[in-house]
Order: structure tokens, then C-alpha cells, then sequence
């Protein structure tokens, strides 16, 4: 079966390698195209909530009312996203709805194909990116939501770190920081930096400056009072998650749904979890090998969605961008059972929510027992054993060109 798989796989590969789907600009096309795609859509169908609780954040700090109050007569559900974002929003609530919508989708998703491009990364290997996180980013898309520039961020701030731009890095964690919380996850690659009390100060030096930002909108005690509410209301949200149909979309989730019990803590799985996460570190002799990196990114893009019960559908944009550079960037060739495991996450992670898989699965048992998490756990797993137990060394046909990539 493995073997037949490999088969495939190997021809589907081959198909995609081919010149018009293998050119950059054709990539560049479509991740242009299928934001503007999604967009009509939502349009004709009146249904851009959250697009419409984003504009909002810019005009109620503006008019200085609550940001994570209701709103029935404006939308549906609660603002989730911190002060600073009514910056953010501002270019694209600025005009009119249907405009500002396209303009956000295709920024987003812009947002993402450049920070891709910006990875010291074999081209062949950024356009398997691109292709196997295609559905996954039309998924995101359609709810309209910052997870495509979460993955921007994170994966942006390591290749500047890559790129030895420690000012542009630190601005990349806490724009994503102030916004969603998510981009504090950044600082996995801090061990990374090459001048880090550069690296510490321009932290430092973005936090006062995206912690004040949006009191050019309003005012100092405004904004204050804003910060408070918003770590009251993700407090409360982390509460309303744990059995939500829709969120909690993680392994966190999977466990929590699938044993059905309510009394444990979150912790008795996010603690080892971090232990997981944290061994790999130990390994200093492999931070000079950028496989050994690349998958400390991998490990962070699935991490941050998988240990957290904010994650929902949407947010595997950002774990599916993991797995394919775990698939993609290990210095030794992938066997049958990673290209399983590859096509699994596919299958089950991507396809899973749309009309390609059945829909008697995904409502009896994707949906409640959160097993779109299920695939990326697994990479995760492997990942981690990985990490603790293979040498990264390039091998020797691909030591000058990986060398010359640092």
C-alpha cells in the first residue's frame, strides 16, 4: 500500500513540476486570484461577519466605545483582536465594505506569498509550499481572518532573522503579538539571533511603540482600559472554547472532546507539550545546520496551533505551512511513510471542512472529536522525535548550495 502511495505520489509531484505550474508568477497568480475569489463570494452572500467586527474595531476606537463589547446591530460575536489592530484595519475600513474586503483578503494572502519568497529556500521547494497550502489559504480566506498573516509573521520574522534583520524580526513578533497573541511564538528563534541585545532592544523599542499606537486614534486612558479588556475578554474565550463545535480545533481540543471530560486543566497537556517543544534547544551543535532551523520553524508553525483552544479551522494555514517545510526541508530523503502521513494531513486536514470530503464524516466525527488536528499532531510527533534524534548535517551534494543559502 506504502508503495503504491509512493508511486502516486511521485507522479502527482512530477505533474506539478512541470514549467506553467512550477513558474513563480503562475503561483503569484493564483495566490492573487483565489483571495479575490472568496471575497466575491462572501460579498454576494452578504457573509463577512468578521470582516465586518474588524472594521469595527477602527471606528469604536475612533468614537473610543468598547472594543469587545456586542454589537447585534454592526455584527455577530465578539472582537477578539488587541487595541493596536484598529491600525492595521484602518486602510481597508477606510473605504467602502465590499472594497475593503477584497482589498484585506488579497493583502493577506500577498502578505504570506511574499514571506515565503523572502526564506532562504530552494525556489522548487516554495512552489511545493505554495501548491499544497493553496486549499488550506482558500479555507482561511473565506473567514476573513489574520491567521494567513499570523503565518506571514512567524515565518517572516525567522527569515529575517535568517537575513540577519533583528529590527524587522522583532517588529514581525510583536506586530503579531499586539494583534493576536499568536506571534509571541517568534521568539522560538531567538536562540538564532546573531546580535541579540540588538535583537532585545528592538523588541523593546516595538513594544512601547505598538502598546501606544493606537492612542493616536483616542486617548491614553482609553487605550488603557482597552488592554484590560482584552486579556478579560480572551480569558473569558478560552472558557467558552473547550466544547465549542467550532474552535478549539487543536490537540488540546481532540483530547478534551474526545474523552469528554471537563475538569482537567489545559496544562496537564500544554506543560509537556513545552517540554517537547523545549528539548530540542538543548542541541546546540545543530544550530548551525539550516534544516535544524527550518524544523524548529516547522515546530513553531504546529505548536502554536495545536496548543491552543483558540485554534478553528481557519487557523491551520498556519500549521499546514509547517508541514510542508517539515516534508520539504530535512537534509535526508522522505520515506514511504512520510509521503503517507504527507497525503494524511492532506486528506483529512485540508480537504476535511469543503464539499470534496463526505459530509456524513465531518459532521459525525471531524467536527465533534476535532480530528482535523489529528494529522498535524502526528507530523508534530515525528517532527519532535526528529529534532531530538537526527543529525541535520547536510548531506555533502547539497553542502555548498545549503551554505550558500545561509
Amino acid at each position: 500500500m506504502i508503495d503504491k502511495l509512493v508511486i502516486l505520489w511521485n507522479k502527482v509531484y512530477s505533474f506539478f513540476r512541470r514549467p506553467f505550474f512550477s513558474d513563480p508568477r503562475t503561483l503569484l497568480g493564483l495566490w492573487t486570484l483565489l483571495p479575490i475569489l472568496a471575497g466575491l463570494t462572501k460579498i454576494a452572500a452578504h457573509r463577512h461577519n468578521n470582516f465586518l467586527i474588524f472594521r469595527g474595531v477602527f471606528w469604536h476606537t475612533i468614537q473610543q466605545v468598547s472594543l469587545y463589547d456586542l454589537y447585534p446591530s454592526e455584527y455577530n460575536d465578539h472582537n477578539h483582536y488587541g487595541p493596536f489592530f484598529s491600525l492595521v484595519i484602518a486602510p481597508f475600513a477606510l473605504v467602502p465594505d465590499a472594497i475593503g474586503l477584497l482589498l484585506w483578503l488579497v493583502a493577506l494572502s500577498l502578505v504570506m506569498y511574499y514571506a515565503v519568497r523572502r526564506l532562504p529556500l530552494e525556489q522548487g521547494k516554495q512552489i511545493f509550499l505554495y501548491w499544497f497550502c493553496a486549499h488550506e489559504l482558500l479555507t482561511a480566506l473565506q473567514m476573513q481572518q489574520f491567521n494567513i498573516a499570523i503565518a506571514a509573521i512567524i515565518i517572516g520574522a525567522f527569515a529575517a532573522i535568517e537575513r540577519k534583520q533583528e529590527v524587522l524580526a522583532a517588529f514581525l513578533i510583536i506586530l503579531g503579538t499586539f494583534v493576536k497573541l499568536y506571534g509571541i511564538v517568534g521568539l522560538a528563534f531567538f536562540f538564532f539571533v546573531k546580535r541579540k541585545p540588538r535583537f532585545i532592544l528592538a523588541l523593546i523599542g516595538w513594544s512601547v511603540v505598538c502598546f501606544v499606537a493606537p492612542m493616536l486614534l483616542s486617548s491614553p486612558d482609553y487605550v488603557l482600559g482597552q488592554y484590560v479588556e482584552w486579556f478579560t475578554r480572551l480569558a473569558a474565550k478560552n472558557s467558552e472554547n473547550h466544547f465549542s463545535l467550532m474552535q478549539n480545533i487543536s490537540l488540546l481540543g481532540m483530547i478534551r472532546k474526545g474523552s469528554g471530560c471537563a475538569t482537567y486543566s489545559d496544562l496537564a497537556v500544554i506543560l509537556p507539550g513545552l517540554a517537547v517543544f523545549a528539548l530540542p534547544y538543548l542541541r546546540i551543535k545543530q544550530y548551525k545546520h539550516l534544516a535544524f532551523r527550518y524544523a524548529i520553524l516547522s515546530a513553531t508553525l504546529l505548536f502554536a496551533v495545536l496548543f491552543s483552544t483558540g485554534s478553528e479551522s481557519s487557523t491551520y494555514i498556519i500549521a499546514l505551512a509547517g508541514v510542508a517545510l517539515w516534508y520539504t526541508t530535512s537534509p535526508w530523503k522522505r520515506n514511504g511513510w512520510d509521503i503517507a502521513l504527507l497525503v494524511f494531513t492532506f486528506i483529512l486536514t485540508s480537504l476535511s471542512p469543503s464539499d470534496l470530503f463526505p459530509r456524513s464524516l465531518r459532521e459525525s466525527y471531524v467536527l465533534p472529536y476535532a480530528l482535523k488536528a489529528l494529522p498535524p499532531t502526528l507530523v508534530w510527533l515525528r517532527l519532535s522525535w526528529e529534532l531530538l534524534t537526527k543529525n541535520y548535517t547536510p548531506l555533502p551534494q547539497l553542502q555548498g548550495q545549503q551554505d550558500q543559502a545561509v
